[in-house]
């Protein structure tokens, strides 16, 4: 399965293509429609928020609500519209990039004096596309009882120390929390720090951990390096703009600790099979899946567009100047949780397909159920 996205943060349209998608796949657009609104939800989200509201239009590739097995065209459109594709906008050009941001490492590599041009591809709005997309596989994906579910770790230098013990525990708490927290005592430290950073002029950013429930021991390879599922998961996460980081299972808590206290000992008994009492390994041993819950973190920097906007250099006269400011976010966690869990429903969906069969629904059911 291949998925290419198109469109700009401004421009008319988020466009998502869906190729190799299996045929016989019911798919709800109310479904995709709610992710899109969880996207754009969250406490420290900016007025660009208010303005959109996201919905998909499924242009091809199904017929009756059911997928066709061709490619699957989906287009997100933007009411906060000031790019076109074929007449001339108003907006005055931009020559003063962000610290942090795409703009002048993009502008020098493509040899750009506005950086209007490199900030409207480079925005997280495109991540919209990758949501819509990433919805289309949840679904898939629920149809083989596998879940998804995300919760705030932390945002500043306010951490959740009551971790949850299970995706039901997460998905039951965070169902009416403003920052996808499972404490609502720790959520209001959280909101403290957004407030904090917005009275600064400041942005401020934090970790997720995502959780997935119901994935088969088997997904991933073990002999071809591109084929890791830890490798694919963690280079998807990495691609989110302003993700800096991602750990799987223990993570970094490894290189501090013996491998007598770190490692999931194995059991086994005729009803579960092969199991764990512990999860350090986050669900994934040597690239493959074990059939353990898939644990992984993310780490989000501040969004890099700063109201009290740090020194920076005009393009075209090299005089100091301080940077551009667009209209962003304060903290846009909630939004970073959502983006990764249907990036990670991509990347499992690859490895599903993989190895059970991408042609149809049916003969994949059958050969997931012979296959276990």
């Amino acid at each position: 399965m291949r998925i290419l996205t198109a469109g700009e943060s401004h421009g008319e349209y988020n466009v998502a293509i869906v190729e190799g998608f299996p045929k016989g796949v019911k798919v709800d657009k109310a479904f995709i429609d709610q992710e899109l609104k969880r996207r754009m939800s969250g406490y420290g989200r900016g007025k660009r928020m208010g303005i959109e509201k996201d919905e998909v239009k499924i242009v091809s590739g199904m017929r009756n609500k059911v997928t066709l097995g061709s490619p699957i065209a989906l287009l997100v459109k933007n009411k906060d519209v000031r790019i076109f594709s074929q007449k001339k906008d108003v907006l005055a050009a931009l020559a003063v990039p962000r610290p942090a941001h795409a703009d002048l490492a993009a502008a020098l590599k493509y040899g750009e004096t506005d950086i209007r041009n490199i900030l409207e591809r480079a925005s997280a709005r495109e991540t919209v596309a990758r949501v819509a997309a990433g919805a289309m596989c949840k679904q898939f994906l629920s149809a083989f009882g596998i879940k998804f579910a995300s919760f705030t770790l932390s945002i500043g230098k306010t951490t959740l120390a009551d971790l949850p013990k299970d995706i039901s525990e997460i998905i039951r708490k965070t169902k009416n929390s403003r920052l996808n927290c499972t404490d609502k005592e720790v959520e209001k430290l959280m909101i403290k720090e957004i407030q904090d950073a917005q009275h600064q002029k400041d942005s401020v950013g934090g970790v997720v951990e995502v959780w997935i429930d119901g994935v088969p021991a088997g997904l991933g390879s073990v002999m071809h390096y591109d084929r890791r599922l830890d490798a694919s998961l963690a280079g998807a996460i990495m691609s989110i703009p302003a993700v800096k980081g991602v750990e799987i299972g223990l993570g970094f808590h490894y290189a501090f600790r013996h491998g007598s206290k770190s490692h999931d000992a194995i059991f086994y008994n005729s009803h579960k099979g092969f199991y764990r009492k512990t999860n350090n390994s986050g669900g994934i041993e040597g690239g493959v899946s074990n059939g353990s819950p898939i644990v992984f973190r993310l780490a989000m920097k501040p969004i890099a567009t700063l109201r009290k906007p740090l020194e920076s250099v005009n393009l075209r006269t090299k005089r100091k100047t301080p940077a551009s400011v667009e209209r962003s976010d304060i903290c846009a966690i909630v939004a970073m949780a959502v983006i990764a869990e249907n990036m990670a429903a991509i990347q499992i969906m690859n490895a599903f397909l993989e190895k059970f069969g991408c042609d149809s629904l049916k003969e994949i059911k059958t050969n997931y159920c012979n296959y276990l």
